[in-house]
């Protein structure tokens, strides 16, 4: 796969104050800031912006998580009635936190106020203080949230879903709205093999993160994927687009080799007019 052929979407700033990543001015940046980027990269045909989610961090992880995370529900809601085309992609949602219907309802309504442009990134999710926070069982997270992915994959674009497994089981109750999307992209997000292997098995892409390119160009390898498998890689380091275009080139034909269907960029920058002059250069870029 060329450089060219992968999409180009964002890894969203402000919702999310990554160490090493975000820049200071987003510190105080408000929604205004937000929706001049999301309408920027909605007009230069990016594929899609990001919202994570967490319901609250200890402080003690501000140096390695960072501890700022805007609401995906409430944040790609606003962002749906600014943008036409761009699609919203959860990156990710915890399935433990929620049960499937919650899920499927409430994203469903996404889907639906969207016009069909919801990506469902889901997680296992690791941060056990989080878990005891809201009495969400810790041990035994990933088969309960294998059964969850086949609970959602039934429910999703159903008004009377019905699903019987292990940890999950409905029928009989309506979901209305549910999404309008006949198939709605589940992706799943991780930085394990183990979460590829989920992905592959049960979802429609695969979205790791602190993964490095060799690792996953080796983990890829191990499987048969479907053609229309999505893969979507962030740059190990921000991308500089303005300053440093033959790089920038580089690391976009770097990733695409190594398995990227999509590249969620991250950029350097100093200022909100730097961030929509890169998201400018890469999309000029990326299309030469």
């Amino acid at each position: 796969m060329s450089a060219a052929t992968a999409k180009l979407a964002i890894a969203t700033p402000v919702v999310t104050m990554l160490p090493g990543v975000s820049s200071d001015w987003e510190i105080h940046a408000a929604i205004d800031e937000l929706t001049q980027i999301a309408e920027a990269a909605d007009r230069l045909g990016y594929h899609h912006l990001t919202c994570s989610e967490h319901i609250a961090l200890p402080a003690a992880e501000g140096q390695r998580r960072g501890t700022r995370y805007w609401d995906p529900l409430a944040t790609l809601g606003y962002l749906a009635a600014r943008t036409r085309q761009i699609r919203l992609a959860t990156n990710v949602v915890v399935l433990a936190y929620h049960h499937p219907l919650e899920i499927a309802k409430r994203y469903g309504t996404l889907d639906t106020v969207s016009g069909g442009r919801l990506i469902l990134g889901v997680g296992i999710g690791s941060l056990k203080e989080e878990f005891d926070l809201i009495g969400a069982p810790f041990p035994g997270r990933g088969a309960r949230a294998d059964d969850a992915l086949r609970a959602l994959r039934s429910a999703l674009s159903v008004p009377e879903p019905a699903y019987h497994g292990e940890f999950y089981s409905f029928s009989g109750m309506v979901v209305d709205p549910c999404a309008v999307q006949q198939h709605v992209p589940i992706w799943v997000g991780g930085r394990t093999l183990r979460s590829l292997r989920r992905a592959v098995t049960l979802a429609d892409g695969w979205t790791p993160f602190g993964v490095s390119l060799h690792q996953a160009r080796d983990w890829l390898g191990r499987f048969e994927l479907r053609p229309s498998f999505e893969v979507v890689l962030t740059p190990a380091a921000p991308l500089d687009p303005i300053g440093e275009p033959q790089r920038t080139r580089d690391m976009l034909a770097e990733m695409s080799e190594h398995g990227a269907t999509t590249i969620a960029a991250t950029f350097v920058h100093t200022c909100l007019q730097h961030y929509l002059e890169s998201l400018q250069a890469l999309a000029e870029l990326a299309a030469a």
